[in-house]
């Protein structure tokens, strides 16, 4: 059994697991090389033999217990017909589109726009590098591909003012993802995935209709997971209560972010835990970082337990800070 299966499964935590979120990317310089030469990021995505490639660098390098599959939550609308490009400097920018054609989507030809994702994780599957580890496979919740879809960009400072203007277009919209999001869900786990991560990366901007946008879509999700017979992982990022989340969701693991005050968490949730770092220790020195992990160790000690960071690790992060995280985690007793 893998370290992190056994920590979902048999609740155990004699060995404390490792990986973290973005580890596939930006801040590797055998990733930037590949970037150099592969400027569009949706078409990198897509290219099954170059994201194997990236899937794997941190792997190779730093020893993580799982790979998590170099993707994007955007996959999903792109999927869907919708246009989506990443501009330097901005960020994921998503053309306009018709919900009639988005209704009338086919998902055969959703599950052939995204082939190689699929194409990806066989692949994987086969990687001498990933025996006894667990592949990653994830998805975008419903509110936040709902937020890119209709706000076109990141909503780094806030939503659009006409945002709710449409309730209709939302419903259609909630009903669309609910269907595509399980169908990319079953595709991967049909592929190789052993473990499925939903991020909600926008969570925090909901501030009511909760049951709409948040648990009843994300419940819809991870019960459909748990058919398929795979551990689903949830980082609702930026809410408020993750305790009344798991108690309502009922992941196999909740990852939380770096707000979140795991001293109180643990009091109120029963289930395992991932995460909590803030990406930004990483940037400081190795003193201080010993020091913040070793909190976060202390603290789940007796609690299943999966170390993780609070979001995505930074592009300006040094790889001998990973390494060095690496080495507190495995060294803890």
């Amino acid at each position: 059994m893998t370290p992190i299966k056994e920590c979902l499964i048999n609740k155990k935590t004699d060995l404390i697991p490792i990986w973290l979120m973005r580890q596939a990317g930006r801040y590797l310089p055998e990733f930037r090389e590949i970037r150099k030469n592969n400027p569009n990021f949706v078409n990198l995505c897509l290219n099954s033999k170059l994201s194997k490639e990236i899937t794997l660098q941190p792997i190779r390098r730093f020893g993580f217990d799982a790979a998590i599959i170099f993707s994007d939550i955007l996959m999903i609308p792109y999927g869907l017909g919708q246009k989506v490009e990443f501009k330097k400097n901005f960020g994921p920018n998503l053309a306009d589109f018709e919900i009639n054609k988005l209704l009338e989507i086919d998902q055969e030809k959703f599950t052939k726009n995204l082939s190689p994702i699929y194409e990806l994780l066989v692949d994987l599957k086969k990687s001498e590098d990933l025996q006894k580890k667990d592949i990653i496979g994830f998805v975008g919740a419903p509110w936040t591909l709902l937020v890119y879809m209709i706000n076109k960009v990141s909503p780094k400072n806030g939503l659009t003012s006409n945002f709710f203007s449409d309730m209709g277009l939302i419903n259609d919209l909630l009903k669309i993802l609910d269907k595509s999001i399980k169908t990319h869900i079953k595709n991967q786990v049909n592929a190789g995935a052993t473990i499925i991560q939903i991020f909600d990366s926008w969570s925090g901007l909901i501030k009511f209709d909760f049951d709409k946008y948040l648990y009843d879509p994300t419940l819809s999700l991870v019960n459909y997971t748990k058919s398929l017979g795979v551990p689903v992982i949830c980082f609702p990022r930026g809410i408020t209560d993750y305790s009344h989340f798991c108690k309502i969701v009922k992941p196999s693991m909740i990852n939380i972010d770096y707000n979140v005050d795991p001293r109180n968490l643990i009091k109120n949730v029963d289930i395992p835990i991932q995460g909590g770092l803030h990406p930004e220790v990483l940037l400081t020195n190795k003193a201080h970082l010993k020091k913040e992990v070793n909190k976060y160790l202390e603290i789940f000690k007796d609690h299943p337990y999966v170390f993780n960071l609070g979001h995505g690790i930074l592009p300006e992060t040094k790889t001998e800070m990973v390494e060095e995280l690496v080495k507190i985690v495995r060294d803890y007793k």
